[in-house]
């Protein structure tokens, strides 16, 4: 892993004074700005790169797109010449490029995350809140180059903190591309590669080097769940593996004096209607086999959306000539989620040894 920081520690009494701080009492840590989470200084690791290793990247990102194994899916298609599960080809469609004040303060900062939104997914999620860009091919097609040059503009214009990658895990080769082509225009920020979590370990070989956080939503545990609703049985294996090889380059969350994250690991998970024991198991996951420091986002903002509780038609046996009766899709998640749930989850986290979450400011300063 390549190292792109240097810890602001001080002496060693300033150290141990300091990480005294990070304990109440009973032994449960209370700051996120605390060594070793604390840096002085950082450089993004593609600034880091060597010649040869960037140009090897680039090499891989083309063989990748020439047959494409870069996603679970293992489409295996010639994208220069057709289309996979993500309906993407060789440039990537992208909805929205813009500064973006929706994602965790430590990410969105005061100017905003710099944030990209690819069109397509290599999930079909049924309850997807962005389904008309995931789902469908809407947006504008772009080159690596042109989007490296997207990237300038809101580092120049925008005054952005980072450039966040939204769901790029169907277009990683283009994506490792535009990063190198935006290094050579004079791309100065950290890259947040903002993902669904279901990555090939292949591809993430490919970013290694390239981004600086990494910030995946563990979505649900099980099997049954993961085919029903992702439409993906393999979803939660790959997620876990993904996840684990993602703290392996980057590490825990670390942020600079100003509260906004550089770099590491943060995980979101939305907790869904009913599906808080899932939820549990993936708190228990990311404490016991990634990391007690693990930076978690407990969503509560699920709502029915995309197939959820849409219409189904369904004819009455016999013939009655009432006609149809109208049931409802996916009846099961089509509510809201309850604070009893929530808390579920939140209580699972902290029992696990998990303490750093993304909760509101108890004060009138910004939230770190």
């Amino acid at each position: 892993m390549l190292s792109s920081s240097r810890a602001r520690f001080g002496s060693r009494a300033a150290t141990q004074s300091l990480t005294s701080l990070v304990r109440r009492r009973g032994g449960r840590r209370s700051l996120h700005l605390a060594p070793p989470f604390l840096l002085d200084d950082y450089i993004p690791r593609y600034q880091l790169l060597s010649e040869v290793e960037a140009s090897k990247k680039r090499s891989r990102a083309y063989a990748h797109l020439s047959n494409c194994n870069l996603c679970p899916r293992l489409c295996g298609v010639n994208r220069f010449e057709t289309t996979g599960m993500c309906l993407i080809g060789d440039n990537v469609k992208v909805n929205v490029i813009a500064p973006h004040f929706g994602e965790e303060p430590c990410i969105q900062g005061h100017n905003g995350s710099g944030s990209v939104f690819f069109s397509g997914c290599n999930l079909r999620c049924t309850f997807c809140q962005n389904h008309d860009i995931a789902h469908q091919r809407n947006g504008f097609d772009l080159t690596p180059e042109e989007l490296a040059q997207w990237y300038i503009k809101l580092q120049e214009v925008g005054h952005v903190h980072n450039i966040n990658l939204i769901t790029p895990e169907h277009v990683v080769p283009q994506v490792a591309l535009s990063i190198l082509a935006a290094r050579d225009m004079g791309l100065k920020l950290p890259i947040v590669y903002n993902t669904s979590a279901f990555d090939s370990l292949a591809s993430l070989e490919l970013m290694d080097g390239l981004v600086d956080i990494y910030l995946p939503d563990f979505k649900v545990w099980s099997k049954a769940t993961s085919q029903r609703l992702l439409k993906a049985e393999d979803y939660a294996s790959t997620a876990m593996e993904s996840i684990r090889a993602m703290h392996a380059q980057v590490g825990d969350l670390c942020f600079t004096p100003d509260g906004v994250a550089k770099k590491g690991l943060l995980v979101r998970h939305l907790v869904m209607p009913g599906k808080e024991a899932e939820g549990v198991e993936i708190m228990k996951f990311l404490a016991e086999k990634v990391s007690r420091d693990t930076f978690v986002n407990i969503m509560e903002q699920y709502r029915p959306d995309a197939h959820v509780g849409k219409p189904k038609r369904r004819t009455k046996k016999g013939g009655d000539e009432q006609g149809d009766q109208e049931e409802v899709r996916y009846a099961d998640i089509n509510r809201a989620v309850t604070k009893e749930e929530i808390s579920v989850v939140r209580k699972a986290a902290e029992a696990a040894g998990l303490w750093r979450f993304c909760d509101p400011p108890r004060h009138d300063g910004f939230a770190i």
